[in-house]
């Protein structure tokens, strides 16, 4: 189940020909209301992509009809004529609907400075409206894939109490989601493309809300390679067509469940990575000292050479931890990795010997002894694969 799962919204991903691999490249997730309630949030990158700043002005609106991806091209770097190409994709897809091209947001993803093949493109959008029908998400998520391996995908389905009953009766709403990304994921709003649907019943403003404090503690806490893309979009869109109106936390509960499994499929695909690494800063003066702390921690280059290698070199976390302007005394530093407290009160712990790093998964834990804050951070090793990917991506 995909952004199809929710009442209200139909999805497709068809072949344009912009990837030549031959394999789906354009998607359209279409919003068929009542509602059409909306909210994102982009990159802070101030190099933006055509579509991030068409995007950003649709969405101050508040309204959404239907989203336009393309994988294949970012449609970054491009000019004025790239923004022509944005809005001449809008214009398209808003012709197919019989709507308007100020409620359609696109989405692009690829090589940046390479303008779209739009004699491509455009018959490609008209293709996906007339493919999309509720049994399309996982083929729309297929199709905003670049170097990713799988499609990624969720869905929860949560029991509202509502007011009126006696006992309050129980109704039901959906969410859904798609993302991708496995290269140039950094935190920074949000990292990849993602789109979320639900068929709750919210204005623009409790989307929005809700959105910020999801992505703040899933997509923007997954830091595979401390890379910040131009082309960062999480949308979230609501029909409204279960007509429930849930209570804002648990709806915002819900949404982050969506967004943490999005945001640790996305980790389990990062490029060439052999092990997933979680971060736990414990003991942290303040919540933004934690995620401070473990972000220095996860783009630690040598640490993360180190645990391609499965050597437990615990010196190079502390190493991190002291680039940081967090609050912390050297000498009550305490490091586990997988268990085992190599590290106490700033000096050597167990012995090292004891830290089996032989699996993918790998915990470490930094124990600043400062405060009761903690935060968790999603990171990769570095791998010789990760360099071959990156070298040859362009070819």
């Amino acid at each position: 189940m995909s952004v199809t799962a929710p009442q209200g919204f139909r999805a497709a991903g068809v072949v344009a020909g912009l990837k030549s691999s031959g394999e789906r490249d354009v998607a359209v997730v279409i919003n068929d209301g009542p509602s059409r309630a909306a909210a994102a949030v982009f990159t802070s990158n101030r190099v933006q992509a055509a579509p991030v700043k068409w995007s950003r002005q649709v969405v101050s609106g508040g309204r959404v009809r239907a989203v336009v991806l393309n994988s294949g091209g970012a449609n970054a770097c491009t000019g004025p004529l790239g923004f022509q190409d944005t809005h001449a994709t809008a214009e398209k897809l808003a012709a197919a609907l019989d709507d308007s091209a100020g409620e359609i947001v696109v989405c692009s993803t690829g090589l940046i400075g390479e303008r779209l093949p739009m004699d491509k493109l455009l018959p490609a959008v008209d293709a996906a409206v007339a493919e999309a029908d509720r049994a399309g998400g996982v083929h729309a998520a297929d199709a905003i894939r670049t170097t990713d391996t799988v499609v990624k995908i969720a869905f929860r389905r949560q029991d509202s109490a509502q007011p009126g009953g006696q006992p309050p009766q129980k109704t039901t709403y959906t969410l859904g989601g798609m993302a991708k990304g496995a290269g140039m994921l950094a935190p920074a709003l949000a990292t990849m493309l993602v789109v979320i649907t639900t068929d709750a019943d919210l204005d623009a403003a409790e989307l929005d809300k809700a959105l910020r404090s999801a992505t703040a503690v899933t997509f923007d806490r997954l830091d595979a390679d401390g890379c910040m893309s131009t082309n960062d979009t999480v949308l979230l869109m609501a029909s409204g067509a279960s007509g429930v109106k849930p209570d804002y936390k648990d709806f915002t509960r819900a949404l982050t469940e969506v967004c943490a499994d999005l945001a640790r499929q996305l980790q389990r695909d990062a490029e060439g990575a052999s092990k997933y690494v979680t971060i736990e800063v414990v003991g942290a003066a303040s919540e933004t000292d934690a995620v401070t702390v473990g972000k220095s921690v996860a783009r630690n280059n040598l640490l993360k050479c180190a645990l391609a290698g499965s050597d437990p070199n615990w010196g190079r976390v502390l190493s991190a931890v002291g680039t940081t302007d967090a609050v912390f005394d050297p000498d009550r530093l305490n490091v586990a990795m997988n268990g085992v407290w190599v590290c106490r009160a700033g000096a050597p712990g167990d012995d090292r010997s004891k830290v089996d790093l032989k699996g993918k998964d790998v915990t470490i834990t930094v124990d600043l002894s400062a405060g009761p804050h903690s935060a968790i951070i999603l990171t990769t090793d570095l791998t010789e694969a990760y360099v071959h990917e990156n070298s040859a991506y362009s070819t």
